[in-house]
């Protein structure tokens, strides 16, 4: 049982210390925002903070948190490849995953190597502090609902990936196809900035992070990829 945790005599659970987190995104503003958002609640206390997968492994086995949160895709090492690593060393902590998106197939991968849970960033006001609870007390949060039987679970995911096969887009984010898209027409990572009103800095992570995912090293490379593969729609 949780350290964190023990049953009265009802057999509910009752919080006996903080529950510690470790929060892994590669965004400053997400990281305060969720911590702030926790530590505002009696019971959570954030206890590490990462900007990448390999600092969230090194965070996560050395503080051995109760809960890591662990934004999908981050520099250096993806989430889910994140979590193996923890997994394999640390299976005790429970993983929920933070993700802008995430397609059907990601999260039946992600539950099966070991996820409790995963929240939207666009719930995570509504959702964050109930799928610690619910992750905390032996269940899963999938879908912004409490999750008992996880077999049941991961059946319908799989019969819905089955009936409705997604369009691969190599785990691009809506943002990082949006920056294909530019990269195709020709524009500069300035041009690319104003457009979306972000830093070129932002720009060049993107990119970055573009160049992972898609296996290529090069701006043309990547617009001929781009087509190739269809992730545009030319006029």
């Amino acid at each position: 049982m949780n350290e964190a945790l023990k049953r009265s005599a009802e057999g509910q659970a009752v919080l006996t210390a903080p529950i510690r987190i470790v929060v892994a995104d590669d965004h400053p503003v997400v990281r305060f925002g969720v911590k702030n958002m926790l530590e505002s609640e009696p019971g959570f206390e954030v206890v590490g903070e990462a900007e990448d997968g390999d600092v969230a492994i090194t965070q996560t086995l050395e503080l051995e948190p109760d809960i890591l949160l662990l934004d999908l895709l981050m520099p250096r090492l993806p989430g889910l490849e994140a979590m193996r690593a923890i997994m394999s060393k640390s299976p005790r902590v429970k993983i929920i995953l933070l993700t802008s998106t995430i397609s059907t197939q990601q999260i039946i991968e992600a539950l099966q190597i070991g996820a409790r849970g995963i929240v939207l960033k666009d719930a995570v006001a509504g959702d964050l502090s109930m799928s610690l609870r619910a992750v905390l007390a032996g269940d899963y949060w999938i879908g912004g609902e409490r999750v008992a039987n996880l077999v049941t679970a991961l059946n319908e995911l799989m019969k819905q990936a089955a009936s409705t096969p997604e369009k691969k887009t190599y785990g691009l984010t809506p943002r990082e196809l949006e920056v294909v898209t530019c990269i195709v027409e020709g524009c500069s990572n300035k041009d690319v900035a104003k457009q979306f009103a972000i830093s070129e800095e932002t720009v060049k992570r993107h990119l970055s992070n573009i160049f992972d995912k898609t296996g290529v090293s090069t701006r043309l490379e990547l617009a001929l990829f781009a087509i190739a593969h269809k992730l545009v729609v030319l006029d």
